[in-house]
């Protein structure tokens, strides 16, 4: 259900290693939005749904947290977010 690193970090050239490590970041806090919201949807008392979704959205602010960080540590990544937003935009 939830992912795994999927590269050894010890292994990235050190230049790189920050970056890839927000990422890891990123694929972490999306899996535990998932997760909670998942489990919320099958909970049955409606105060246990909704502290889960409460913290999923607790989650996506640190999906946001790490983004920000990504984005000032890779250009090519602020063109590309760029270019699948316009890409988006012209379908």
């Amino acid at each position: 259900m939830l992912s795994e690193i999927p590269i050894d970090l010890e292994k990235v050239n050190r230049g790189d290693r920050d970056r890839e490590i927000l990422r890891v970041g990123i694929i972490a806090e999306l899996d535990a939005v998932n997760l909670y919201e998942q489990l919320a949807a099958m909970a049955e008392r409606e105060e246990i749904r909704r502290v889960l979704l409460d913290i999923a959205r607790e989650e996506k602010t640190h999906v946001g947290e790490f983004q920000a960080l990504l984005l000032k540590e890779d250009e090519e990544q602020v063109k590309e977010l760029e270019h699948g937003r316009r890409e988006v935009e012209e379908l």
